[in-house]
């Protein structure tokens, strides 16, 4: 629950309520203008560089969703006392198509602008601000009232300025954008949703004298904030469980002395039931057990490089100390009551459905003598999980690591030995 609650606050709401206390009217002492002054080109160059960097076409378009609507309502105010200005149009249709820009982004797959995909989804988005015009016209006067147009009682609204088919459309995006963040905790999601947020005060700030760049603005950054926090976390940790990935694994490595322990996790049942159900079940089967063998692990270092082992380091520790933590997990996937129907996995009982038990093999090796390198260390770990896997699952295994021998080469060619002709 705590994990939850920091992936949806941090960076999205801090940053929010940080423009609340300084962005606003007098919110901030004189000598901080200046550098707020500058936010908005910083957040909108920084964006489009850094999304263009990791191919990011959702980063810019948004940006350019809340670049646009900026200078829309610069450029009209919707305050304006001329009776045939094209204010109010433009804030009406402005702050409906916002919101529904915002969610229809958060919902593609991200990929490269320069592809077609990003072409066509570039499209669109610059040819609103013609469809705006088109209905700022007094010709089209009456499809224009429909933005405006109340759906509900005016004493449910009259707080805000925003108008009820834009309110109803900021509420239908943060609902459907909440909802997936809740079943996925996707940091990019949380940022849609702190986005969306910004963008409703930059709106209905209007109404108090508020500048609404400055709120759009601090949608941008918290957009371009949760999409290097998604980078690093898509680095560092494996997309599918959680755990940490390869290149958290490799600085690791780096870092191991002559003493350390190596652990493999196979979990027997997976290939069958990915066999028997389709990949999908496997994967979830995966994503639910890897927390429950992360919180039995310890002082144990848990990783999912690729495929269905899980690898585990304990640095500083013989096989011996680590067997009683290789047994938590052990019972920890033994105890796992998965149920599947279709193609959805649970834990724990629901009618209807079959159930998937599990358990998983472990193999475990250790550096003893300092001289053993790490490879031959993994291979004695692999040699006693494919032991313990013969032998029925369900079992710890540890595995010797064998000395290393060269294979001397043949005097009359004075070649080099490579290192890859060394036997385990």
């Amino acid at each position: 629950m705590l994990k939850t609650v920091s992936a949806l606050f941090i960076p999205g709401g801090l940053v929010f309520c940080a423009a609340l206390g300084f962005l606003r009217p007098h919110g901030s002492p004189p000598w901080a203008q200046t550098p707020i002054s500058a936010l908005p080109p910083i957040v909108l160059g920084f964006g489009v560089l850094f999304g263009w960097y990791v191919s990011s076409s959702r980063l810019i378009l948004s940006l350019l969703v809340l670049a646009l609507a900026d200078r829309g309502l610069l450029l009209f105010p919707p305050i304006d006392p001329d009776p045939a200005s094209m204010g109010p149009t433009v804030f009406a249709a402005t702050a409906f198509l916002l919101p529904l820009n915002l969610l229809a982004l958060s919902l593609v797959r991200d990929e490269a602008l320069s592809t077609w995909r990003g072409i066509v989804r570039l499209a669109p988005i610059l040819a609103q601000p013609f469809l705006v015009l088109w209905l700022s016209l007094p010709d089209q006067a009456d499809l224009a009232r429909a933005l405006r147009q109340p759906l509900l009682p005016a004493s449910l609204t009259a707080w805000s300025q925003v108008t009820q088919p834009a309110l109803l459309a900021f509420l239908g995006a943060l609902a459907m954008i909440g909802v997936r963040f809740a079943c996925e905790r996707n940091p990019l999601d949380a940022g849609a949703l702190w986005a969306l947020t910004a963008s409703f005060t930059a709106l209905h700030g209007l109404q108090y004298g508020w500048t609404p760049t400055n709120f759009f603005s601090a949608a941008g950054l918290i957009l371009f904030l949760t999409l290097v926090q998604a980078s690093h976390e898509r680095a560092y940790r494996d997309e599918l469980t959680g755990l940490l990935g390869k290149q958290a694994y490799e600085e690791a490595l780096a870092g191991l002395g002559a003493k350390y322990t190596v652990a493999i996790v196979g979990l027997d049942q997976l290939k069958q039931y990915g066999n028997q159900h389709g990949k999908p079940v496997s994967e979830q089967l995966l994503r639910l057990v890897a927390p429950k063998i992360q919180a039995a692990a310890g002082q144990g270092q848990v990783y999912r490089l690729a495929g269905e082992e899980i690898t585990i380091l304990f640095p500083r520790k013989t096989a011996t100390d680590t067997l009683v933590t290789l047994e938590a997990i052990r019972k920890a996937v033994d105890q796992f009551e998965g149920y599947v129907r279709g193609e959805r996995v649970w834990e724990g009982s629901r009618s209807g459905t079959e159930t998937l038990p599990l358990t998983a093999s472990i193999g475990v090796a250790e550096a003893g003598t300092g001289k053993s390198s790490l490879s031959l260390v993994i291979k004695a770990a692999y040699r006693a999980l494919y032991e313990a896997k013969g032998a029925g699952g369900n079992v710890v295994r540890r595995g010797t690591v064998a000395g290393e021998i060269a294979k001397p080469a043949r005097a009359e060619t004075g070649r080099i030995v490579a290192y890859s002709e060394f036997d385990a």
